[in-house]
């Protein structure tokens, strides 16, 4: 097949931008392969493990974009990459109609020079250069919102430190989700403003308990991203304990609430002594790790899973006690009559998400419930798998899935293969999956699921077997994509809905 390598040099575009040109290009005519990537080492090692890195990126330098391309035919090719060159480019000189072209802000100084009166900084450069435009961002006085990945744990550690001297926030690196005082940022929703503020050290974990939250009719004050690695004992839970201090002073915050993976036990007890310092109701999840036997401040709830977190969050709001979920309490009825229908050999759930945090708290209900997943981002490493027999459990948003194609929450191409590769073992009874809203993802995710929901069904059917396919959708009815629309879109397609990501393991 016709191939094209390239390089752009010294063109930063972002990781989303980079996704969204790859998915343009990837429906085009005749194109197989559509990879954008900054030349960072990691992503030339990517590129190497997936078997695309040629002599030509040897040349590349991180503030370059590598450029991947395969099609059918040349000219296919020549389109793909012609097309790829327009939309790096932006081809604004000829949509702006001989008008003068706007002025390209080249520095944080200029940009607060134009803006004005300012508060934070969004900053998705690479790796390596995100820590020197984070301090630039902090001496101008800026909370920074840090998207950028590949941030050395040393630079971490000192734009934090040097962010809590000046009391200003560093949300992130690898920051995917925030909402301050009602504005989304990065992969957020759009949620109903209330007295209930978060801090959250995961993306999706964090989407998940906003949007369950308003379902329940409350509101979010802030939302306030940490960077999955803030709570490791290297960077101390910098800014969540920034975050808390911030939030117990803020008149507006009648409730905090932690959503987090398992931080180091020191961090886990600093936080635990900052919410009960704090004197306000705080709910706490810590995915994953030993929920505390006793000992915790009167003020504190301590839950284990997203669906008990955002529940917590409320009960405690409203001054009502709060109660566990158990699990069997969802829709028994509907689990025992849809097992009943399987055939015979048919053992066992694939859960096919997009967010990492969803697959991971699947794997801990599975896992309470005696069950051996294999995963991706397992939870034992004995049980790192991407296929086989078993049950399963994969992170498609994962560096193996979305090399030479975008992330499942922009593109749902790499998961529709999925679940009809699912559908076609004999083996599969249950296809879990998790659909997204919020912005910066796909416009219609559900819409673009959905045909690949009755085909799988389908296929099983003429097999003579029956497919349950069970679904949840993180979102609001203020979303671009509403709700409603997807999960309507998704029963139509014969899609089991449940309403969060915890009662959809449980069924399953």
């Amino acid at each position: 097949m016709p191939t094209s390598v390239s390089i752009r040099k010294n063109l930063y575009k972002d990781s989303v931008a980079l996704m969204r040109i790859a998915q343009a290009a990837l429906a085009g005519p005749g194109v197989l392969r559509a990879t954008l990537l900054m030349a960072t080492p990691g992503n030339q090692q990517i590129l190497r493990s997936a078997g695309l890195f040629s002599p030509e990126l040897e040349e590349a330098r991180p503030g370059d974009v590598m450029i991947c391309v395969e099609a059918e035919s040349s000219e296919s090719l020549d389109s793909a990459v012609s097309a790829i060159t327009g939309l790096l480019e932006g081809e604004r000189s000829a949509a702006s109609g001989g008008q003068a072209a706007p002025i390209v802000l080249r520095s944080v100084a200029m940009g607060c020079a134009q803006a004005g009166e300012v508060a934070l900084a969004q900053i998705s450069v690479p790796g390596p250069y995100a820590a020197a435009e984070a301090l630039k961002a902090l001496r101008q006085g800026l909370h920074v919102f840090l998207f950028s990945d590949n941030v050395p744990l040393e630079q971490e550690r000192a734009i934090k430190a040097v962010a809590r001297d000046k009391g200003l926030l560093v949300m992130g690196p690898d920051c995917g989700t925030a909402i301050i005082g009602g504005v989304p940022l990065g992969f957020a929703n759009r949620v109903r403003q209330g007295a209930i503020s978060l801090v959250g050290a995961s993306g999706t974990g964090l989407q998940e308990v906003t949007c369950r939250i308003d379902a329940l009719g409350e509101g979010i004050r802030h939302a306030i991203g940490t960077g999955g690695r803030d709570v490791y004992a290297e960077i101390g839970g910098s800014t969540m304990r920034q975050a808390i201090d911030l939030l117990a002073a803020d008149t507006g915050t009648r409730v905090i609430a932690i959503v987090s993976k398992p931080p180091a036990p020191e961090v886990a007890r600093q936080v635990l002594a900052q919410l009960a310092a704090s004197g306000k109701p705080a709910a706490v999840l810590f995915l994953g790790a030993e929920v505390p036997a006793g000992g915790l401040p009167a003020n504190v709830v301590v839950v284990s899973n997203l669906r008990d977190a955002a529940s917590a969050a409320v009960a405690l709001l409203r001054g009502r006690r709060f109660i566990a979920s158990a699990d069997g309490e969802e829709s028994p009825g509907l689990a025992d009559a849809e097992s009943q229908r399987f055939a015979a050999g048919q053992r066992f759930v694939r859960g096919l998400y997009s967010g990492g945090t969803f697959c991971t708290e699947a794997q801990l209900v599975w896992r309470d419930l005696g069950l051996r997943v294999n995963s991706n981002t397992p939870l034992d490493k004995s049980d790192a798998a991407t296929g086989g027999p078993g049950h399963l459990a994969l992170d498609l948003g994962g560096d193996e899935f979305t090399v030479g194609r975008p992330h499942p929450m922009i593109d749902p191409a790499a998961r529709i293969e999925r679940i009809l590769q699912e559908a076609n073992d004999p083996a599969t009874a249950v296809i879990v999956i998790d659909v997204v809203l919020g912005y910066a993802g796909h416009e219609n995710p559900a819409g673009v699921l959905a045909p690949a929901i009755v085909q799988a069904k389908a296929l099983c059917a003429q097999a003579g077997r029956h497919l349950s396919v069970l679904a949840f959708v993180c979102g609001t009815e203020e979303d671009p994509q509403r709700l409603s629309v997807q999960q309507a879109l998704l029963r139509e397609a014969g899609a089991i809905v449940l309403p969060d990501s915890t009662s959809t393991a449980r069924v399953a």
